[in-house]
């Protein structure tokens, strides 16, 4: 995403630029790696930088929704608020908003409830979804001409919303800049939590080499090696864009599939445990007499969405267009079985086990 969004800031300055799929992936492996240094070499002075982009994020709405409000030509509220557009030819909108939300849950990467504070992450949802409103019904009411801005050069609709509504690209530039420094921000995070959760499963005896990833190098607090792998995936994944955007969209999805799935099997087995276990055992934080309710909520929502995650975005489908996550998550199951089976059962020791023995 953000390799894309460095793409259209090129194009938005260089009418001559003409984006080819190899520039995106130089500029996907640059984001990572500098994820990368600022995980490792940098990992002290992230808080800091991170309290930094805090207030960069808080001002750059302001930045953003201003001047679109102020400059951008304002949409009737019935066109804006009521006026669906539904592209993908599904039978109807409904359905085709149902799907297009898998998108935006993207923005639940990254939380690691286990390492930072629960009470934090939940207070953070509320503001961040304020500002998130305020910037939906800043872009319905200021996108200007939907067709002009689907069609735009740059290959991203909002930045031609922006430079539409300023009508100057240096203007445009800064306001796409800051989203692209918060989304590599982003990175940042995304970074920490895929390692910190691939050293922990190597720590359990779940992956190939374990011994290996497991091990934290002396002189730093942080798993390096699992970084490391964290970073070769990424790239190894980035060249797959040169070839077919098609395959590294079908990535994409299975990547929201494997989270939603996720979700799916902790928060149910949370419900089971809660109805028909033995009671939980004691935790620093805890949803109280809400939290079964809260938990079916969450199935509720997620269910669905897991289920829409395997559809195409359109209704008529070819090679091209076709959501092929369903396919390559039936063969991810089939390999991570077929390992489970074969080594993974008599090495494999989890979490569960190791609180049991605490509490013993």
């Amino acid at each position: 995403m953000v390799g894309g969004l460095i793409q259209a800031l090129v194009a938005l300055n260089n009418e001559s630029y003409v984006p080819e799929r190899w520039h995106q992936t130089l500029f996907t492996i640059a984001v990572v790696l500098s994820s990368v240094v600022f995980n490792t070499v940098l990992a002290v002075k992230l808080p800091l930088i991170e309290g930094v982009l805090l207030g960069l994020h808080l001002c750059g709405v302001f930045v953003v929704v201003i001047p679109l409000w102020v400059m951008a030509p304002r949409r009737p509220v019935d066109a804006a608020l009521f006026d669906y557009t539904n592209v993908g030819g599904w039978d109807t909108t409904g359905l085709a908003a149902l799907i297009g939300m898998v998108t935006p849950l993207n923005v639940l990467i990254g939380y690691d409830c286990t390492i930072t504070l629960p009470k934090v992450i939940m207070w953070s949802v509320a503001p961040n979804a304020c500002l998130g409103l305020l910037v939906i019904l800043t872009l319905a009411f200021c996108s200007g001409n939907i067709d002009e801005v689907l069609q735009t050069r740059t290959g991203e609709p909002f930045v031609q919303i922006f430079y539409s509504a300023t009508g100057s690209k240096a203007a445009s530039s800064v306001m796409v800049a800051i989203v692209i420094i918060l989304l590599i921000s982003c990175c940042f995070s995304e970074v920490a939590t895929a390692s910190c959760q691939l050293w922990s499963f190597a720590r359990d005896n779940g992956l190939p080499a374990s011994s290996w990833l497991e091990r934290v190098q002396p002189g730093w607090n942080i798993p390096l090696r699992a970084v490391v792998v964290s970073f070769v995936v990424v790239l190894l994944l980035s060249l797959i864009n040169i070839g077919s955007t098609t395959a590294l969209r079908s990535i994409s999805s299975l990547g929201a599939v494997a989270i939603l799935g996720s979700y799916l099997v902790t928060i149910g087995t949370l419900i089971w445990r809660r109805l028909f276990g033995a009671p939980l055992p004691s935790r620093r934080w805890s949803l109280g007499r809400y939290g079964l309710a809260i938990n079916i909520t969450a199935v509720c929502f997620v269910l669905p969405l897991f289920v829409f995650a395997f559809f195409p975005l359109t209704k008529e489908v070819d090679r091209e267009t076709l959501n092929y996550a369903s396919v390559m998550s039936v063969g991810v199951l089939f390999i991570a079985l077929v390992y489970y089976v074969v080594r993974g059962r008599n090495l494999y020791v989890g979490p569960v086990a190791l609180i049991e023995e605490d509490r013993s």
